[in-house]
């Protein structure tokens, strides 16, 4: 017999329902927090790089003005992954995290391709070479640009972990690839200053480097996710040594037929079969199924759906 055991009573719902609404605030101001920062530091690097006769600065602001755009991609992938199933979606739409989580990859796969054909040329091409000395004011915006998006980046990965946001994440690392592109034209600005304008060249490719190397990353997480993929080792040896520790409590010898778990997005299902004491009754087995199925959400969070089969032993 299969029992369905459903995500719990009316008060669960609710404590579920009001942690959805925080997690719905913290992603907004998440959301905010990064728009505005980053139309702050186009701006000034816009300004910087025209009034200093910066082009590294100039493309540093483009970069930094392609972040408020993923920002936006992110909230927007929380907040559709949040609503609640439907008719046409029954089992909810927590992968469209994984979408957004893809479509940001894609920014900084490109972003970073960007800059490393855009240096590859410059060197092959010897261009840096006619490019005019940089002013004092690009330099101080590069170390502007470089505290605040590291800022941000630990900011946005604080609240993405807590919040156990991929998509999130995607962003923070999208704000840590523009402090390294700051950090690229720092370079290349301090270089043009002393004679080596070729540095910024260099540091661009290493950045490229880093960048696609978060990018590929990313991509490969949200593919995971998207795949059914089961969960590690690690877990499901804990998720056994739960059930092991349940049948100590309730006096059984509950015995682990089949266990199978999948990832839904940032979500977890589980499919388990459990061997009890076949001369039990069937409401005896159901409430013993059940009070299992309310252990397991308790204390794993991050499944939302545990079906349970009893065989009798």
């Amino acid at each position: 017999m299969w029992y369905y055991l459903v995500m719990g009573d009316m008060k669960t719902s609710k404590l579920n329902g009001e942690a959805e609404k925080d997690a719905g605030r913290i992603a907004a101001r998440m959301a905010f927090v990064g728009i505005l920062g980053n139309v702050f530091l186009a701006v000034f690097k816009l300004c910087a790089g025209i009034a200093g006769h910066s082009a590294a600065m100039l493309s540093d602001s483009i970069h930094t003005l392609s972040d408020v755009f993923a920002t936006f991609i992110a909230f927007l992938g929380v907040s559709l992954s949040r609503k609640e199933a439907d008719r046409e979606h029954p089992y909810g739409h927590e992968r469209l995290e994984c979408v957004a989580s893809l479509v940001l990859s894609f920014i900084l796969f490109t972003t970073g391709a960007g800059i490393g054909w855009k240096c590859v040329l410059s060197i092959w091409n010897r261009t840096y070479l006619d490019s005019e000395i940089p002013g004092i004011l690009p330099l101080a915006a590069a170390v502007v640009s470089i505290v605040v998006k590291e800022a941000m980046f630990w900011y946005t990965m604080y609240y993405a972990k807590k919040l156990k946001s991929g998509v999130f994440m995607a962003d923070a690392w999208h704000h840590r690839s523009d402090a390294l592109s700051s950090i690229g034209a720092l370079i290349g600005i301090f270089g043009a200053r002393h004679g080596f304008p070729v540095a910024d060249q260099i540091a661009g490719l290493i950045i490229c480097a880093l960048i696609l190397y978060v990018a590929i990353g990313i991509f490969k997480d949200a593919v995971e996710k998207m795949l059914d993929t089961s969960c590690d080792e690690q877990f499901e040896t804990e998720l056994k040594e739960l059930i092991i520790g349940f049948s100590k409590e309730e006096g059984q010898d509950t015995g682990i037929d089949y266990l199978r778990t999948r990832k839904f997005g940032e979500k977890i299902y589980v499919e388990l079969e459990i061997s009890l004491n076949g001369d039990m009754s069937l409401r005896a087995s159901h409430d013993t199924a059940e009070r299992l199925h309310d252990r397991i959400e308790s204390c794993f969070p991050d499944i939302k759906h545990v079906m349970i089969h009893v065989n009798p032993a």
